[in-house]
C-alpha cells in the first residue's frame, strides 16, 4: 500500500470519529435549549454552550462530507455511480444537519430577544419557539437517520464487494443501515419516539459500525491488494 493510500486511510478514519464524538458533544451542549422545559430563559443563559454545540454540528458537516469525498476515489474503482450517489446524498445529510444547526441559533436569537424584552408576550415567543424546535426535530431525523441510513448502506455495499476492508465490517454496516432507517420510518409515523431506548438500541450497530472502521482504517487501512487490482 503506498503512501497516499495509508495517509486516505487514516484521514477518513479520523474523521468517522470526529464526527462522532461532534455529534454527541453537539446533543449534550444543546440541552438547554432543546430539552428544557423552560427553554426560553435557560437557551440565553447557556448562549456560549448552545453556540458551541452549533459549532460541534458544523465540525460534524465537514467531518460527514469529507469521509465521502475521502473515499470516492477508492470506492469509484469498483461502482462510479454508487460512489457519485454517496457524496451527493452525503452531502445532502450535510446540508440537513446545517438547516438544523440553523434553526437551535435561531431559537437561542428567539430566547435572548425574550430575555431582553422585558414583559414579552409569551404565548408568541412559545409558538415560534416550537416551531424552531420542530424544525431541528426533523432535521435530526432526516439527517443522522434516514440519510446516514442509506449513505452507510452505499458504501457497505462498496466495501462488501471490494474486500478493501474485512467482510465483517460492512456486514455490520449493511445491518445498522436497515436498521437506523428502519428507525427513521418508526419515528416518522410516530411508533416510537426520537430519543427513545429503541431508538438508541436501533442506532447502536450503525454506530459501532463506524468506529470499527474508523479503527480498522486508522491501523490497518485499506486492503493494498483490492485497491491494486481494482479497475480504473
Amino acid at each position: 500500500m503506498d503512501f497516499s493510500t495509508k495517509t486516505a486511510s487514516r484521514i477518513t478514519g479520523v474523521l468517522f470519529i470526529i464526527a462522532a464524538i461532534t455529534a454527541i458533544l453537539g446533543a449534550l451542549f444543546y440541552k438547554p435549549i432543546l430539552n428544557d422545559s423552560d427553554y426560553l430563559v435557560q437557551g440565553s443563559a447557556h448562549a456560549n454552550q448552545v453556540v458551541l454545540g452549533a459549532l460541534m454540528e458544523l465540525i460534524l458537516v465537514v467531518s460527514a462530507v469529507g469521509t465521502a469525498t475521502v473515499m470516492f476515489p477508492f470506492l469509484k474503482k469498483y461502482n462510479r455511480t454508487i460512489a457519485l450517489w454517496h457524496v451527493c446524498f452525503r452531502f445532502m445529510e450535510a446540508v440537513v444537519i446545517t438547516v438544523g444547526v440553523i434553526s437551535v441559533l435561531s431559537l437561542l436569537t428567539l430566547s435572548q430577544d425574550y430575555i431582553a424584552s422585558g414583559t414579552p408576550d409569551l404565548a408568541s415567543y412559545q409558538v415560534s419557539g416550537t416551531l424552531l424546535k420542530a424544525v431541528h426535530d426533523w432535521t435530526f431525523l432526516l439527517g443522522p437517520n434516514f440519510f446516514l441510513g442509506i449513505n452507510t448502506m452505499m458504501y457497505s455495499y462498496i466495501f462488501y464487494k471490494s474486500k478493501l476492508v474485512p467482510k465483517f465490517i460492512p456486514i455490520l454496516g449493511l445491518t445498522g443501515s436497515l436498521l437506523i432507517l428502519l428507525a427513521a420510518l418508526l419515528e416518522m409515523f410516530g411508533v416510537i419516539d426520537q430519543v427513545s431506548t429503541w431508538g438508541a438500541i436501533l442506532a447502536l450497530p450503525i454506530f459501532a459500525n463506524e468506529m470499527t472502521l474508523a479503527v480498522w482504517l486508522i491501523s490497518k487501512g485499506f486492503n493494498g491488494s483490492a485497491v491494486h487490482s481494482s479497475k480504473h
